[in-house]
């Protein structure tokens, strides 16, 4: 039995709000950095020993699975959300409950998707028209990480319950393990076997099974914040309606935003060779930039979560604005970082001077969203934290298909088109959002107060 632990409980619902996201947004940073770098030092390590096709593979091939797993995250978001509410309310049993049924949820899925990624991975591949010279790698790719999905799924359930209790120390500890495996894995099928985007693959897979494998072996030794057994894994009718019904509406949100992403790079892998590798190498560096507006995000939704619970509204609505600030403030820091300096990052990734030269061109259109997202970001994290997904899902699937794929189509199809234009598609959809959200908050927020009265808000306030 896992017994009841106070202290991390009252973390969110007590004392300085800026110092307990500071202290949860760290680690959960620095946990998505070693996480990208899963993907990232494949596609350095093939860069370094193999050639373009290579890096058009590994770059669409991962983009691919970051949009399974994703999804995946945007999911267990759903169990974060319940965790931290049931633990904000007092109620450990409760909260383990949750943990029972996200356990049997996640496990059915990773064998259904398993069946179906490696049923239909060429098929996918083709609906992405991957240039012919890297078509049967990509599929390799996809095919050997998808054999790995349920690993894959097993490292993003841990996470989430983990960060529903408020720990977000030991997922950075899991995944600094995985990315150190990664690397040593990258170095000998790639550049030792040759084994080029297979290898890579293969790479990945094994260091989030070690990953897992170890977290497993910690989590037995750990006293959390939950009241949980064995018995407890089953489905809990009420408790499958609460995860399912924060989870589903923000992995549809996630579902369209990747989707969306995904077009853009068949509309890419249109243009060329080079501008489809050049696009691969972007979007790795673009995974390390969007890491901070991430990190906001989890941090948000997690404090939301137990204030919310505890009843604590302001201090939610204090902790919502506060991350947004500080997000923005790097977020800035990283712009300049993208505009200015994307030949720099580029050409950690590959030697080719025409690839690195496309992959600049795009993260200047792109870089304005570093600052921008954070703003995004910080917004869905409140909304998901207070239970109401749906304006998250909404806004998703608006933005996705009434915004960034017309202006993307738009923009690639102007003559003299340029992956630079192509990237400023990422920044207008997000203005979009900002615009979205600040409209359904200040239709929240009124709703809110009708229903409480003046004489709840000026208890809390007190």
């Amino acid at each position: 039995m896992i017994l009841m632990d106070t202290k991390k409980v009252s973390s969110f619902t007590e004392g300085s709000i800026g110092g307990a996201l500071i202290r949860f947004a760290l680690p959960v940073l620095g946990a998505l950095i070693l996480q990208a770098a899963y993907g990232a030092v494949d596609l350095l390590v093939v860069g370094q020993f193999g050639d373009a096709s290579g890096i058009a593979a590994v770059g669409t091939g991962s983009a691919f699975m970051q949009m399974v797993t994703f999804v995946i995250t945007s999911l267990a978001m759903g169990s974060t959300v319940i965790i931290g509410q049931h633990l904000g309310e007092k109620k450990p049993e409760e909260a383990g409950n949750a943990v029972g049924t996200t356990i049997v949820l996640f496990a059915v899925l990773g064998i259904v998707l398993t069946v179906l990624l490696e049923v239909s991975a060429g098929s996918l591949m083709s609906l992405m028209q991957v240039p012919e010279a890297s078509f049967d790698k990509a599929v390799m790719y996809v095919r050997i990480c998808s054999g790995g999905i349920l690993v894959i799924i097993a490292y993003n359930v841990i996470s989430g319950i983990l960060r529903g209790v408020g720990n977000a120390s030991l997922p950075f500890l899991f995944v600094g393990i995985a990315c150190v495996v990664n690397i040593a894995a990258d170095l000998l099928f790639v550049a030792v076997f040759q084994m080029d985007s297979a290898g890579a693959a293969l790479a990945t897979v094994l260091a989030q099974s070690v990953s897992v494998i170890l977290s497993v072996a910690v989590l037995r030794r750990q006293n959390l914040p939950v009241s949980f057994s064995r018995g407890q894994c089953r489905v809990y009718a009420g408790e499958i309606r609460k995860i399912l019904g924060v989870g589903v509406p923000i992995a549809l949100q996630e579902l369209t935003v990747q989707i969306s992403f995904l077009v853009i790079n068949t509309i890419v892998n249109q243009m060329g060779l080079m501008q489809s590798a050049g696009y691969g190498v972007s979007q790795k560096i673009v995974s390390f930039i969007m890491l901070v507006p991430s990190s906001v995000m989890q941090s948000v939704s997690a404090f939301v979560a137990q204030n919310t619970g505890a009843g604590q509204r302001e201090r939610a609505v204090k902790g919502f604005f506060t991350a947004m600030a500080a997000g923005c403030a790097v977020g800035i820091v990283i712009f300049l970082m993208g505009f200015f300096g994307g030949g720099l990052l580029s050409s950690l990734f590959t030697g080719d001077a025409e690839v690195i030269a496309q992959s600049a061109d795009y993260l200047r259109g792109f870089s304005v969203e570093c600052i921008l997202t954070c703003v995004l970001f910080s917004s869905i994290g409140y909304f998901n934290g207070c239970g109401k997904s749906i304006p998250v899902m909404i806004q998703g699937i608006t933005s996705a298909f009434l915004v960034r794929i017309p202006v993307s189509v738009l923009m690639a199809g102007l003559p003299g088109a340029s992956l630079m234009m192509v990237g400023l598609a990422t920044p207008v959809t997000t203005v979009y959002g900002i615009v979205f959200f600040a409209v359904c908050f200040l239709r929240f927020r009124k709703q809110e107060r009708v229903r409480r009265g003046p004489r709840d808000d000026m208890e809390e306030a007190a």
